[in-house]
């Protein structure tokens, strides 16, 4: 093995090991998620609140869980091609209105950066649709 094809595998090692450690702390983020349960639901018969249900929302268009009632801003949003990546879940949590001006999350934000990896480890673990 050459020295470069060397270097480029410490890279690529060294980058999976970073990104690992941002995934977060399910355990951790439900805690974090009782911030939430007043507006928002997860795991077996979890029902619409004044926010949608989060079962799934990992990977989902913004704006399209069924039969919830989005703002237009949020809707447009998800036309727009907003998906719910952990990376575009994160700009969320943290200040809602600055990713999507106009939607009616009356949250301000988690400000921890832990908190967000957390919470979003812990919506990962939640089935795609309410049991």
């Amino acid at each position: 093995m050459g020295i470069r094809t060397l270097a480029i595998l410490i890279g690529v090692l060294l980058t999976s090991a970073s990104s690992a450690q941002e995934v977060g702390d399910a355990a951790a983020g439900e805690a974090v998620f009782k911030k939430c349960i007043t507006c928002h639901a997860v795991g077996d018969n979890a029902r619409n609140k004044v926010g949608p249900v989060l079962n799934g929302v990992v990977g989902r268009t913004a704006g399209t869980f069924p039969e919830f009632r989005y703002s237009e801003a949020m809707v447009k949003a998800g036309e727009g091609g907003l998906t719910w990546t952990p990376e575009n879940l994160a700009k969320y949590l943290h200040s809602p209105k600055e990713l999507v001006p106009g939607n009616k999350m009356s949250f301000a934000g988690l400000k921890e950066q832990a908190d967000i990896d957390n919470v979003i480890a812990y919506l990962a673990t939640m089935p795609a649709t309410p049991q």
